[in-house]
């Protein structure tokens, strides 16, 4: 028997749904009201301090105010204020300098240097293809005077600053070696920073230092890579070693040709969504590998470790890695500075994110003054994986 509602109630189950309806859309309009309340309040009130600051200063300061360092101040302020050591805010200037930094170049002269004890500059490094390089000045040389200038009257920093300029400038050193002073004038230009080096060790076992992932480490790896491969390496060991991270795309270049096809790893936003950012294709190099880390392997670096050895590639040998599991992105604001700012964690398809913890080793392995046990102990795995024992 068929049931029919009458016209009475079906007048009033359409009138309660849409009181139903009405209340639940007023609620959450209500909620979406007083959130921006609250947004607008608390907006208030920071500016109003701000405000009330800037006209304290303006009106008080003891000095000349110049409003691009204090705009430059306020934005630091702003991002040190969401105490996370990653979010930082960067001057025009020091955008520029990122820029660079992360292409893998930079302008200067290729000295890497130190203070030395006497108070001169020790010539710790010597950048290949660089202005030093042309020169016969040699990794133990000192710098004892920049454009006339002594070094001990000037200082460290400030002589260090001299030493810094842009393309085409020149700068006048004063080199000292074995007590014998000779003065050079040398022309700052651009110089590509080298990320990736490579050797054969005993003939059979490829050797790839990556100090960096900037963004012509990929070419240079796959330059490495292909040298070492081509010379008969029967093994890789990759040194990651005082390698800090850099560059997520610079990372999944050089992992591609190692890793079997599909995901790698993915990252995870605030609003919970995942997002891959690391895939490796169907191509794959099927070596013994083992990689060496430290406790200043982080970030990009540590994710290439954990991605060898979470997909069986390769066993990790040294100490446990920094701990750095966040990924930043960088976004340019309209005065020509930029917020870096940290948005995701990131893990492994296979492992747990290792941020604030960092990666323990298959062979926890400490160096000691005299060798580099490290170093021997990745030949002497690798060699074990070639002979099979």
């Amino acid at each position: 028997m068929n049931k029919k509602i009458s016209l009475g109630l079906a007048i009033s189950l359409i009138a309660i749904a849409s009181a139903v309806t009405f209340i639940l859309t007023s609620f959450f309009t209500l909620q979406s009201f007083n959130k921006r309340v609250v947004d607008v309040n608390e907006k208030a009130r920071k500016y109003n301090s701000l405000q009330a600051m800037d006209s304290f200063v303006h009106e008080n300061f003891y000095g000349d105010i110049d409003e691009n360092n204090i705009n430059d101040g306020i934005l630091k302020g702003y991002v040190s204020g969401l105490n996370d050591k990653y979010s930082r805010y960067l001057t025009a200037d020091e955008y520029t300098d990122e820029k660079s930094d992360n292409a893998g170049e930079m302008t200067g002269l290729g000295l890497t240097l130190e203070k030395d004890d006497s108070g001169y500059i020790k010539i710790a490094g010597i950048m290949p293809d660089s202005p030093v390089s042309e020169k016969d000045i040699k990794a133990g040389d000192f710098i004892v005077s920049v454009n006339g200038s002594d070094v001990l009257e000037t200082g460290f920093e400030k002589s260090i600053e001299l030493m810094s300029g842009t393309d085409g400038t020149e700068v006048t050193l004063t080199i000292r070696r074995d007590g014998v002073d000779n003065t050079y004038t040398l022309k700052r230009r651009p110089i590509e920073v080298v990320t990736v080096t490579g050797e054969m060790l005993n003939n059979y076992i490829g050797y790839i230092k990556i100090s960096g992932f900037k963004q012509n480490t990929s070419q240079q790896f796959t330059d490495v890579l292909e040298r070492l491969t081509l010379n008969g390496a029967k093994g890789i060991i990759f040194d990651l070693r005082e390698n800090g991270g850099g560059l997520l795309d610079a990372l999944e270049d050089c992992l591609d040709p190692l890793l079997p096809e599909g995901i790698i790893a993915t990252a995870e936003y605030s609003d919970g969504h995942s997002e891959t950012i690391v895939y490796s294709d169907e191509s794959e190099i099927n070596l013994p590998m083992t990689v060496i880390v430290n406790g200043h392997t982080a970030s990009a670096a540590e994710l290439f470790a954990a991605s060898l050895k979470d997909f069986g590639k390769a066993e990790i040998i040294g100490t446990t890695t920094y701990g750095k599991g966040v990924m930043q992105s960088t976004t340019e604001l309209s005065n020509g500075g930029a917020v870096v700012l940290t948005i995701a964690e990131y893990k492994t398809t296979v492992s747990d994110c290792y941020d604030g913890i960092g990666i323990t080793p298959d062979y926890v392995v400490e160096n000691n003054d005299n060798s580099d046990e490290q170093y021997n102990k990745a030949i002497e795995i690798v060699s074990q994986k070639i002979s099979g024992t």
